[in-house]
């Protein structure tokens, strides 16, 4: 967390927030956050450079810059990409975990906050993340991401269909929350050898990742404690779940008691045996 939908609702708030925008200034307050550059470095290579683009791929938040370097950031557990603006300050709550900020030319800043500092900011240059990207799985909102695609994905795997779905070499994007999510939506148990999945199940569930994550976005995503939106706002699918977070409540198709285990992956899975046996 944040996932896809979470990271997409960034990266489209900051293209239109930012593209355009100078780099008049870096500080680096943890240079903990930092990979491939130096927070010695990192200003000299940034300042003066312009944000081109900014967009998502997996759940990476990307700025494309004039100089033909990319900073692509890597939120995890409790990062944000926060703006700060004299008409809008950031809270001091927020600021307190400020990991490092640009200084934008239009008198902005815009914060890497990062509570547990979990999360990454890297400086990469065309080549180097040409192979980054390169080893990442398919995106699920582009249209390679097939029933057929996700079919010959999980025929050749042993593993639980929640870890295939989860694995960023095959499908970017899909984090804990949003895997739960498409399972129950599919009726799928979660611990189902991969492979198992005939090609009616697979098309099911391909149309139920896309739908979840869909929904999601229009949402802007969901907050449970500390995702916020490049305005600093909470995102409201919260309200939507169906399985996650709401382990021995009833389910909402049958009524049955969900359940809440570990067992799968080591990550909290939440289903229900009744619907999803």
């Amino acid at each position: 967390m944040p996932e896809l939908p979470e990271t997409e609702t960034i990266a489209r708030d900051l293209d239109r927030e930012v593209r355009g925008r100078r780099i008049a200034g870096v500080h680096v307050e943890r240079a903990d956050v930092l990979r491939e550059v130096s927070a010695a470095d990192l200003p000299a290579r940034v300042t003066g450079a312009a944000v081109d683009r900014a967009w998502r791929r997996a759940k990476l938040v990307v700025l494309d810059l004039s100089s033909g370097e990319r900073l692509v950031v890597q939120p995890r557990f409790t990062g944000a990409l926060l703006l700060d603006a004299p008409d809008r300050p950031l809270p001091d709550r927020e600021r307190r975990y400020s990991t490092l900020h640009l200084r934008l030319d239009d008198g902005r800043d815009l914060h890497y906050r990062d509570i547990r500092r979990l999360g990454t900011v890297a400086l990469m240059g065309p080549e180097r993340w040409r192979r980054y990207a390169g080893a990442l799985g398919v995106e699920p909102l582009d249209p390679a991401f097939t029933a057929l695609h996700l079919s010959d994905l999980l025929r050749g795997s042993r593993q639980a269909i929640k870890k295939v779905l989860m694995d960023q070499r095959q499908v970017v994007g899909v984090g804990n929350i949003y895997a739960n999510e498409a399972l129950w939506r599919a009726g799928i148990d979660p611990s189902r050898a991969a492979r198992s999945l005939d090609t009616d199940e697979a098309a099911r569930l391909r149309d139920e990742v896309v739908g979840v994550l869909t929904e999601s976005i229009a949402a802007r995503g969901t907050s449970f404690r500390d995702y916020l939106d490049a305005s600093g706002r909470r995102g409201g699918f919260v309200d939507r779940l169906a399985v996650y977070g709401r382990g021995g409540q009833p389910c909402p198709r049958c009524g049955a008691r969900l359940i809440d285990t570990q067992a799968v992956d080591g990550r909290t899975t939440v289903f229900c045996a009744r619907c999803q046996g």
